[in-house]
Formats: C-alpha cells, sequence, structure tokens
C-alpha cells in the first residue's frame, strides 16, 4: 500500500523517524572507491550530501552535492562559484547512502571528513531546481508540505551570494552563508513561503529570477509538533553571553549564526564531539565547522566561547552578550527502537588502529575494564567527551587520552592494542538505554529523559566532586539505594536521593540530596527491558543452578548482576570472554581484582541465561539478585 492509498483510508501516515532522513558521518579518505553507509536512501527518495575536511584548509571547501541537480555537480558554500561538474562518478547517490571513487576532494588520503546527510521528506528538507524567467517574480512550488523554517537559494550557472531566508529574520532582510555579514535588507528576497511555494524576485543585481539562469533552492521545515524532526528558530543571549533554547527534545546538529552582528555561521554536531562539560557555560568546549570558511575544524576552548552544549529538551549557547541569533537544529536519533541487541551493546579488547575498541557503531558509553587487576575500571560516556570517570572509586572526574567518540563504529584513541584491556559498549536507544547530563539545584525538581519508557535501573555520579555511584532500581522501590563502588546490600532510608518518586516515561525525580546537590554536575545513566533487547530483572537464588529467562532467543551476551538482600560484588560477564558451559571469566565493577577465570558461574541459555552454585555468589541459596542482561 503506497502512502495515497494509505490516507484514502483515513489511517495515519506512518512516522517519519530522523534516521531515516539524516546522517552526521564521519570517515577518513581512501583515494580508493568506496561507499559511505548511512542507511539514508539518496537514490530513490532524493536528497543532499554536504562534505567538509576536518583538518587540512587546501582545498577543503565545504562542497553541498544533491539529487535535483545530478551526481558530480557540486557547490561549495564558502565561496560565491556557480556549480562545477567534478564528474559523474565524483559522488554517486545510493538506497544506503552514498559512493566516492578515486582521490577525490571528498576522499583525499588520510584526510579525515565530516558529512551530513539530507534526505527528502515532508516536513523536513526538500530541494528545489528552478530556472529564472526574468519577470518581476516567479512563483516555485515545493514539497515540504509545512511553511519553511529556512531557505538557502544559490544561482547555479553563475557567480552568487548564498542567500539564506530564515522565519526568523526581519522580513525583507537576508543573510549569506558564504560570508560572516549581518543580516542587510534586501528587497528583492521576500520568499512569502507557505507549505507549497515560495516566490522568487529578480529585483537587483539579476536577484534570484535572472532570465535563464538556474538555481537550487534548499528548504528546511520548521516543526514545533511533537514528532517534528527540525526546528529553525531564534534566541539572544544574555549579558553573560548566554542562552537557554527549548526544543521539546534533545538536538544532534546545530547550525547557527549571530543575524545582528558580524560573525562566523557555525555548526556543532555530538558525532564530532558537541559535549555536556559540565562546567559554567563560558567553559564549554567542542569543534565547530564554518560554513563560510574553508578552515579546518576548530576546538573551542575555554574562554573563547560560541558554543554550547546539547540539552535533554533543547540546548544552551555561548556567543556575544545581547546579540541576536538564528538556528537551525536536528533531532537526535535513533528514534526507532532496536530491533538487535548488537544495534545496541558490543564488547572487546584494545586494537593497535582507531578505533580503540571495535563495536560496529557509534558508541555512547563504555566501561573499561583491565582484566590483570591492580588498576581502576574507567567508565567514558560521549556526552562527557574527554574525561573519564572510575567505577570502584568515588573519584570525580578527569581528563583521558583514551576518551575519543568521534568514530562510526566504536570508541577510543589507538594506544596500543592488548587483550588485557577490555570495554562494554553501549549505544543510546529508545526503551533500552539513556544518558542525562545535569546541575543539581539542591532542591526538589525533576531532570527529563529520551529514555520513552521508565527507567528500571538509573545509576547517578557525581562529575566534579567526590562521591558514590548512586543507584536506583525499580525492583527495590524509591526510598532504596546500592552503590557501584560498594559490595553493600541495597539498604532502605535514601527515598531523599530519588524525591520518594517512581520515575516516568518522560521524567525522573531527584531531592535535596547526594544526586542533587546544588551547582554540583552530574551525569545519569537509565535502563529499561525491551522485548528481545534488554531486560531488567531479579531473581531469588536456589543453590544449585536455574535458568533466568530474560525473554531472549539466542541467550544474553552481557550479564550484569548484583545481590540486593546481602554484600555482593556488581559481577560482569559477556559471551565475547565467555558464556559457556565451563568457567565463565568475570571481573567486578566495584573491585580492582583479577579477572577470576576458575568459576563455572554463568552457563548459556537461548532465553537469557543460567545461574549456578559458585564462590562469585551469583546463586546463593535466599539470597535475592537483580540483574541487566542484553541479547
Amino acid at each position: 500500500m503506497n502512502l495515497l492509498q494509505l490516507l484514502a483510508t483515513g489511517a495515519p501516515p506512518p512516522p517519519t523517524y530522523i534516521e531515516d532522513v539524516f546522517s552526521a558521518y564521519l570517515y577518513t579518505g581512501t583515494s580508493a572507491t568506496r561507499s559511505i553507509v548511512t542507511g539514508i536512501d539518496t537514490a530513490t527518495k532524493g536528497g543532499m550530501v554536504w562534505v567538509k575536511s576536518r583538518n587540512t584548509v587546501s582545498s577543503s571547501d565545504h562542497q553541498v552535492y544533491d539529487t535535483e541537480r545530478g551526481a558530480g555537480y557540486f557547490l561549495t558554500t564558502n565561496s560565491t562559484a556557480a556549480q562545477v561538474n567534478g564528474g559523474a562518478n565524483r559522488l554517486s547517490f545510493n538506497t544506503d547512502g552514498w559512493s566516492t571513487v578515486g582521490n577525490e576532494p571528498v576522499n583525499y588520503s588520510t584526510d579525515n571528513y565530516a558529512s551530513w546527510t539530507f534526505r527528502k521528506a515532508t516536513k523536513f528538507f526538500d530541494i528545489v531546481t528552478y530556472t529564472g524567467n526574468g519577470a518581476s517574480s516567479q512563483t516555485i512550488a515545493h514539497s515540504l508540505g509545512i511553511t519553511p523554517g529556512m531557505i538557502i537559494i544559490k544561482k547555479t550557472s553563475g557567480t552568487s551570494a548564498w542567500s539564506v531566508y530564515h522565519r526568523s529574520q526581519t522580513y525583507g532582510k537576508v543573510l549569506y552563508l558564504n560570508t560572516t555579514d549581518a543580516e542587510a535588507a534586501d528587497g528583492t528576497f521576500n520568499p512569502d513561503a507557505t507549505a507549497t511555494q515560495f516566490t522568487a524576485w529578480l529585483g537587483a543585481a539579476d536577484g534570484h529570477n535572472a532570465n535563464g539562469a538556474t538555481y537550487v533552492a534548499y528548504l528546511f521545515a520548521h516543526d514545533d509538533s511533537a514528532t517534528g524532526l527540525i526546528q529553525c528558530g531564534t534566541f539572544q543571549t544574555d549579558g553573560s553571553s548566554t542562552a537557554t533554547v527549548d526544543l521539546a527534545w534533545e538536538p544532534q546538529f546545530v547550525l547557527v549564526k549571530t543575524s545582528s552582528t558580524a560573525n562566523d555561521w557555525k555548526v556543532a554536531d555530538i558525532i564530532r564531539g558537541w559535549v555536556n562539560n559540565g562546567g559554567t557555560l563560558t567553559s564549554e568546549s567542542g569543534n565547530v565547522l564554518k560554513p563560510n570558511s574553508s578552515a579546518a575544524e576548530a576546538g573551542i576552548g575555554t574562554g573563547s566561547g560560541q558554543l554550547g552544549r546539547p540539552l535533554q529538551t533543547g540546548f544552551t549557547w555561548v556567543g556575544d552578550p545581547s546579540v541576536q541569533h538564528i538556528y537551525m537544529a536536528i533531532r537526535r536519533g535513533p528514534m526507532k527502537a532496536p530491533t538487535s541487541g548488537t544495534q545496541v551493546y558490543n564488547a572487546g579488547t584494545r586494537n593497535a588502529a582507531l578505533p580503540g575498541y571495535t563495536a560496529g557503531f557509534p558508541v555512547d558509553m563504555a566501561f573499561r575494564l583491565y582484566r590483570p587487576g591492580a588498576a581502576d575500571h574507567r567508565l567514558f560516556t560521549r556526552l562527557i567527551g574527554g574525561n573519564r570517570l572510575v567505577q570502584n572509586t568515588t573519584a570525580a572526574e578527569v581528563s583521558d587520552v583514551e576518551s575519543k567518540f568521534d568514530l562510526m563504529t566504536g570508541w577510543g584513541a589507538d594506544v596500543g592494542a592488548t587483550a588485557d584491556v577490555f570495554s562494554h559498549m553501549f549505544r543510546r536507544y529508545p526503551g533500552v538505554f539513556d544518558m542525562v547530563c545535569y546541575t543539581g539545584t539542591g532542591a526538589a525538581h525533576t531532570e527529563a529523559h529520551n529514555l520513552t519508557v521508565a527507567p528500571e535501573l538509573m545509576i547517578v555520579k557525581c562529575r566534579n566532586n567526590a562521591s558514590s555511584w548512586l543507584v536506583y532500581n525499580a525492583i527495590n522501590g524509591n526510598d532504596s539505594a546500592m552503590f557501584v563502588n560498594s559490595a553493600v546490600a541495597s539498604s532502605t532510608g535514601y527515598g531523599a536521593y530519588w524525591n520518594t518518586t517512581t520515575p516516568t516515561a518522560s521524567v525522573f525525580s531527584l531531592g535535596n540530596s547526594s544526586t542533587n546537590t546544588n551547582t554540583y554536575t552530574f551525569v545519569a545513566y537509565l535502563f529499561a527491558t525491551l522485548a528481545g533487547i534488554s531486560k531488567v530483572g531479579t531473581y531469588t537464588g536456589n543453590g544449585t543452578n536455574q535458568t533466568i529467562n530474560c525473554g531472549f532467543t539466542a541467550g544474553a551476551r552481557f550479564v550484569l548482576v548484583k545481590a540486593t538482600s546481602t554484600t555482593g560484588n556488581w559481577l560482569t560477564g559477556d559471551s565475547t570472554r565467555g558464556i559457556i558451559a565451563g568457567n565463565d571469566p568475570y571481573l567486578s565493577l566495584n573491585s580492582t581484582a583479577a579477572e577470576v577465570t576458575n568459576e563455572d558461574w554463568l552457563d548459556p541459555d537461548n532465553s537469557g541465561f543460567i545461574v549456578n552454585e559458585t564462590t562469585a555468589a551469583a546463586n546463593t541459596n535466599g539470597v535475592t539478585y537483580i540483574y541487566l542482561a542484553f541479547s
């Protein structure tokens, strides 16, 4: 059944997921034919690919390709030049991404590239090409299905500026993507856009409708509905140079420009290192590319401003004080629930090349465990950036050279291969795993999350001060707590941690306690059960062996077990090191003890796993346990 047939039945159209229409994808050039697999069908659906070298200045223009103008034709956002035909095979569009060949400027050997793919989709993005007719104005149809929030027009047959219309600009004014200029009066650029058309005017200097000239228009939607994927808006920084923008969802990409003063256009995205530093906004850092400049990626460091941080419901920005800005923001994904445990969890030892640890997906959080013992177990998080936390101590976060997340198939810097260092790797997915960075207020309040279901297991750690790892689990309830850095049993009387309130599908609660100390910064890791993928559960030991049914079909690949009714270590097992019929290695998150390899504490079972009576104390008779498992 096609979309028109579906609409004829009266049924609502299927939802559009952000991972089907947008991708921020990083790669290293090879000078050989290659495919960039983003999972986005540009070949049959149409779209745009925008590519920029991150680490070179020579020949590193922002190059824009699209399906309307045809493979090989590109424009450069930092130039007024007409489009160039780079050859039919320079960049081609595929049903799962796009391809390039040879030693092209989008594939020079060893260069590091950022790419952003925008697929044509209702209420998200559209591309229109047209030929000017020389009349005072021309009405151009589009298929966005909603009034555009931003339109970018470029003449393709000759030199011209990149004219930018934004819904938040003063009517009759224009910005130029290829310059740092503030908005300027231009009576020839009043698109009068609707959900189906916009107007191209002739005006002075040919405007956007010169007779015989060809143009391309990129249209970005503004959809502030609950299911919207993109918003175009404005904000003004306060006297302290900061602003907070409410989107009602977490962004993964923003394009920001000062409209009232001259300044660069700036692109920040979470895959390249747009992070939540946790400190004051003026100390924020990250990596920025500038569409008006061929300059290499610049790290925005402490005190240099002009960058913010992603939040669960929007973003903050640091810019010039009391200045008006415009933005285009795109929602974080994935929005679909995973269909396989391998999309969410993987494990492996350290490699001799990037990524330091291979997961097969962009990693959002990783445990790094030292198998010989006598070394701390470290935790790394994409949102935190270059810092680490230590699971077996109360220490605050510190910087770590191994923390590297701008990779598509894993995480970790190249610091040398070794089987002694092992990593459990997780990706955020609806219904399974989410994380939240927040600052304590000292007063009871709620924090938003994007798990989409109520968390069953929450682990909270203060980032800038020494304190325990605080654990909530739904089985023991909102008056109880445990501590990752300790073997102690679950205890009641800790309701102040969670404001004695059970978390919901949208928020979790904090009291006036160690989870919410005023001005301190925190990170929370949230887990839930998704049928066939993940399971948070409980069982009572029987002293022999028993099958723990997680609802899986091919067994558990990761198991975390903790005794709640008595003391017991936080035991980790996985199928990479061995969940087998014989002995199964385990490490304890709360201890620096060496990996134990001589105990048969776990056995495989298609429905989940089997626990045995061993000195690992995962099945002591009468003891209650909680567990987290991934298929």
